[in-house]
Parts: C-alpha cells; sequence; structure tokens
C-alpha cells in the first residue's frame, strides 16, 4: 500500500530513507531551508570515511577483523552507563550497527554504486587498553569521490524519481503532535537564496506554510553550529567549555530542530553527549562563519599544550579525540600545539574535507599518486603552510618557540622546556623497541602496510639540523552524539516512553540513532554510517506498517 511520507532536512540520512521509500513504491516530499544547491547538507562537506568491518579491502591490506572484534572496540568507546534509561536503545542500535558494518553496508553500497578509495586508513587507534576506546585494526574506508560521491547516487535516484518532491527554503518551526500521533507541520517560506553551497543564506522570511503529515521523518542534523547550545550542554567532564572555538560544519547546522520536536513532547536524551575535534586549524578561504578545517594527523607529531607541557598517553594525534580534547580543555586553555619536521607534514597530514581532497574528490588516479606519493605535502596541505593563519616553521628550535609565542600573543612557552622534552623523546628512536608509548606506537603502526607506505614517517629525530614546524591547534565544532530517542525502526518516543505514532528521526538528530548510538564516544566513520544505517531503518520501519 502506498504511503505518503514527509522528511525535514536533506542531508544523507534523509536523502536514504527517501530512496528506499521510493524504491519501495512511496511518496515522498523533502522539506529544506537551505537552497537547492545545498542538498546533501553535511555529508557533501566530509572526507567520505565510512566504518566496515571485514571489508574487501580490509582482506586485501591483510587486516583480519570481525563482529567480536569490532563489537568489543565499539562498546569500550561507548561506556553506556545509563542502560535502564536514556541508554537503552542506544545500546541495541549499538549492536545492529556493529551486525549492519559487518555484514550488509558493504554490499548495500556497492548496490548503489558507491566505491572505495584504495586506501585504508586508521583513525581512532586508542591507546590505553584492549578493553578500553579505540579501532584494534584500520576499518577507516575513504569513498570514492569524498562526501559528493557518497551523497551523489542518492541526490540523483530521488530528483529524477516522479514520485519525489523537493520543497527548499522550507523552515520548520512547529511540530504538530495530538493523541500520540504526529498531525503536521508549519513553518516559513524563506526568500531564494543563490549563495553557494554551504555559506550562509537568507532568513528574510516571504511567506508561511502549514502541512498535514502521514508520516514524518526528522533528519534535520545537530548543534554544531549553534556555540550556545554546544556550551549549555557541555559535559564538566570534559572540563570548562572553551571559550573560542572554530566551526566545522555550516551555520544551517543550528539544532533548532530538537528544541522544537522537545517542545512538542519528543523524548532528547543523552544531551550532555557530544564529538568536537582538538586538531582545527583556520580555513584560509572560508565559506561559512568561522570555518575549520581538521587536520587528520598520522602518529608522530609531537602535541604539546598551550604552556609547552608534552601530552601523555593517549593523548597522541589520532589516538583518542575526546580524552585529549578533555586533556586540553584542563589545562585553562582552549588551543594547543603540533610540533614536527616536514618530513612529518609530508607524510602524515591529511585534511579533513571533500575540497581538501580534490584527488580523491575528483577520482582522480593519476593526481593521486602524484600527491599522496611525492616527495611533498598535498597541494592543499601546502597551501595551508603558507596561506594559513596557524602555521609557523623555523630552521631551529628557539627560533620557532619564539615564533609560535609571537602566534600565540603571550610568552607561556619556554624554550628549554621544550627542548629538554624533545631531547628525551629523540634518544628512543635509535632502535626499533622503545620505553616512550608514542614511538612504540608509530613503529607498531609501520607494521600496517597503509601506514608505512602512506600514513606514518620513519621514526626519526627532531633535533637534528631539520627545519621545524609548529601548528596552533583549535577546538572545532563537530557533532551531536545525543538526540531524539528512537527504536530499531527509527520511530521516535515521547516522554513518557511511548512510540508516537507516524514519527520518525534518522541521523545526527536521532544521535546517529536511538538517541546516541555511539554513547560517550565514536571510532570514526561511524557519523556518515549512523546516517546509511538510521534512514535504512525509517524507510523499513515505515513501509512495514
Amino acid at each position: 500500500m502506498m504511503k505518503t511520507v514527509t522528511i525535514i532536512g536533506a542531508g544523507l540520512s534523509g536523502l536514504v530513507a527517501a530512496a528506499e521509500l521510493l524504491k519501495r513504491g512511496h511518496q515522498v516530499t523533502m522539506l529544506d531551508q537551505e537552497p537547492a544547491q545545498a542538498i546533501g547538507g553535511q555529508a557533501f562537506w566530509s572526507f567520505g570515511g565510512l566504518f566496515l568491518v571485514n571489508s574487501g579491502l580490509q582482506r586485501k591490506f591483510q587486516v583480519k577483523d570481525s563482529y567480536e572484534l569490532a563489537l568489543n572496540d565499539w562498546m569500550g568507546t561507548a561506556r553506556f552507563d545509563r542502560l535502564d534509561d536514556e541508554d537503552k536503545w542506544a545500546v541495541k542500535w549499538a549492536e545492529a550497527y556493529i551486525r549492519f558494518a559487518s555484514f550488509e553496508k558493504e554490499k548495500y553500497l556497492k548496490s548503489m554504486g558507491i566505491k572505495f578509495a584504495p586506501v585504508l586508513g586508521w583513525a581512532e587507534r586508542g591507546g590505553s587498553s584492549a578493553e578500553g576506546h579505540g579501532n584494534s585494526v584500520p576499518r577507516f574506508h575513504i569513498t570514492w569521490g569524498t562526501g559528493p560521491g557518497l551523497i551523489e547516487p542518492f541526490v540523483n535516484y530521488c530528483l529524477a524519481h516522479k514520485s519525489f518532491k523537493f520543497l527548499p527554503r522550507h523552515q520548520v518551526t512547529d511540530l504538530v503532535i495530538a493523541n500520540n500521533k504526529v498531525q503536521g507541520i508549519s513553518g516559513n517560506i524563506l526568500e531564494p537564496s543563490d549563495v553557494e553551497r554551504g555559506a550562509p543564506s537568507s532568513r528574510i522570511v516571504i511567506d508561511t506554510f502549514e502541512m498535514p503529515v502521514e508520516h514524518l521523518i526528522i533528519t534535520t542534523g545537530g548543534i554544531g553550529a549553534n556555540h550556545e547550545l554546544i556550551k549549555q550542554n557541555w559535559p564538566k567532564r570534559l572540563g570548562k567549555a572553551p571559550a573560542h572555538m572554530i566551526q566545522g560544519v555550516p551555520d544551517s547546522t543550528d539544532g533548532k530542530m530538537l528544541k522544537i520536536s522537545e517542545d512538542a513532547g519528543v523524548r532528547l536524551v543523552n544531551k550532555d553527549r557530544m564529538w568536537h575535534y582538538t586538531e582545527g586549524i583556520q580555513n584560509h578561504s572560508p565559506i561559512w562563519k568561522q570555518h575549520g578545517i581538521r587536520i587528520i594527523p598520522g602518529p608522530s607529531s609531537m602535541w604539546f599544550d598551550a604552556t609547552g607541557r608534552r601530552f601523555s598517553a593517549p593523548d597522541y594525534p589520532g589516538f583518542d579525540t575526546l580524552h585529549t580534547l578533555e586533556s586540553i580543555t584542563k589545562t585553562g586553555y582552549d588551543y594547543s600545539w603540533f610540533i614536527l619536521t616536514e618530513d612529518i607534514i609530508k607524510k602524515e597530514f591529511v585534511l579533513s574535507g571533500s575540497e581538501q581532497n580534490p584527488d580523491l574528490t575528483g577520482k582522480d588516479y593519476r593526481q593521486i599518486l602524484k600527491e599522496r606519493l611525492s616527495s611533498h605535502a598535498t597541494g592543499p596541505v601546502e597551501k595551508f603552510r603558507t596561506d594559513g593563519a596557524d602555521f609557523v616553521e623555523a630552521d631551529n628550535l628557539r627560533d620557532l618557540v619564539s615564533e609560535m609565542n609571537s602566534l600565540a600573543g603571550n610568552n607561556l612557552l619556554d624554550y628549554e622546556t621544550i627542548k629538554k622534552q624533545i631531547e628525551l623523546r629523540d634518544l628512543q628512536v635509535d632502535n626499533p623497541f622503545s620505553k616512550d608509548p608514542q614511538i612504540t606506537f608509530i613503529n607498531g603502526a609501520r607494521h600496517f602496510l597503509g601506514d608505512k607506505l602512506i600514513r606514518t614517517a620513519k621514526p626519526h629525530k627532531f633535533l637534528d639540523g631539520r627545519k621545524l614546524i609548529a601548528v596552533k591547534l583549535h577546538i572545532i565544532s563537530r557533532k551531536t552524539l545525543g538526540g531524539i530517542q528512537t527504536d530499531l525502526n527509527s520511530q521516535v518516543f515521547n516522554q513518557h516512553e511511548e512510540l508516537i505514532e507516524g514519527l520518525y528521526a534518522a541521523g545526527e538528530v536521532a544521535g546517529f540513532g536511538g538517541g546516541g548510538v555511539h554513547g560517550y564516544g565514536a571510532l570514526e566513520g561511524t557519523f556518515l554510517g549512523g546516517c546509511i544505517f538510521s534512514g535504512l531503518r525509517a524507510a523499513i520501519g515505515i513501509d512495514s506498517k
């Protein structure tokens, strides 16, 4: 029986749900407050990283992975501790998502024509214990075409379908629920806007609308651009909320639909769980406000806090994002430093985002070989070295520390203190074994062929006459890990923990599934994957009713 479905939000989760509903013979109307050229939402700007378990690419790289290993890693990272309440459904979502990532996800993506770049990454390596946070093995698969390549099949399928209607510039301001059943939505029609994708669009209202709904899916994203909400929900466990953050998502990621839903009687859970990166740099060519780019680092840069103290395990580049965030905020400052060499920046610096990886985004094999295997850093990284506000370089450490203090506008860094820490580190690199945990991790990483070839520099001394580089790192806002609580069919609960008839939620607004499938932390490549899986579940849930 054909059903009429309305979707608020034109991001990845909404597009997946729409495509699957259309395949099943239903009619779909999609609304979004942004102009038509912004279809795809945040996913367009992503690196396209996807978490897969025991994939063909893993087997090609001789990585031994399994459902059991991935589930252990996920649960050790999530640390669910609200099992009778806010985590009740999140745990079930986690188990279901690991099954999906292990046995179904790769096949589903291939059915949509999605392929992977011939690169396998190892994100969130952990660094504490086998039962704790982190990926035991490399699982970070990069979509061929990055974010644009991921959304393209879903966008094309929906826009070409006769039963799909897209209404851009429709801003929902009210959700009507009566007798525990969704009834309708209303809001503003915004003036047309031709701004480039990602740039702030006009909020001038030219009309209003009201729309009855039979089945409604909310897929409006999180609060990454709403710094007021981030600070309001900032948990004490992560230290003091940073006074200054740069922004990893467009301004449209305002989180307003979360409050609209809650005011209508929807249950929100895990508001204090969030995911912000610690390796942010200011974009030299910003598109949105306070536009930041994340460095996806290899493991070799030395990481110092704002006062010049070297971080210890597990606060190494690429190991434990939220633990490092906590360590930074508890210093009383909202920035930190990488110190590295040219060998490290050439081999280990990758910038997150589709626009920062034109070779992968453009699906250009020749350019990939040129960029990733050359004797220089990639073109986008070199651009930040020359034009970015957060990079300083010097031929010796004394001058580098002076430049770092000048960039920070203070004298917190002491040359002798930093020199001593680097000297002690340099003493550890003469052997393939070491008592310095970071050096041990680097040597271990190079046992993985992918890291050895393109992601991890050969261990070397910093103070042997090499040019030195320092990068001032900002905290960069990104993901909401909590949100609307749903069952395994993405159907929404009310505040009495009863399912609301006809109402569904998927993607970041639902904590990527169940109101918080990641728990307290994430394994990376799981945000886009959570959008895909929760969008699928919403479509299946509606179709099965």
